[in-house]
């Protein structure tokens, strides 16, 4: 195994996991932005308001998105589980 499978390796691992956590990073941003723009404005300072929707709106962006995270990690495991030959030199 040389430098350059394990790079790409660990590069496919890297881009897998950013495009993983997207959905839900994004969906957090998003609503905790709303939410925080919708509270400076009223001026309603209550902790439970921030918390409650964007948990909310993660949720449902685990049960949009979930099965296509599921796939997308099956994909990744089953293509390195493919390489293994090539990486020990089998061919």
């Amino acid at each position: 195994m040389d430098t350059t499978a394990i790079l790409d390796i660990g590069l496919q691992a890297m881009l897998v996991a950013a495009k993983l956590a997207a959905p839900i990073l994004l969906t957090a941003l998003i609503v905790g932005f709303s939410v925080s723009l919708i509270q400076s404005i009223t001026q309603i300072q209550e902790v439970t308001l921030s918390f409650v929707p964007k948990a909310i709106a993660v949720a449902l962006a685990l049960l949009i998105s979930g099965h296509w995270m599921i796939s997308e990690i099956v994909a990744f495991t089953t293509g390195l589980y493919e390489r293994i030959p090539a990486l020990l030199g089998g061919g």
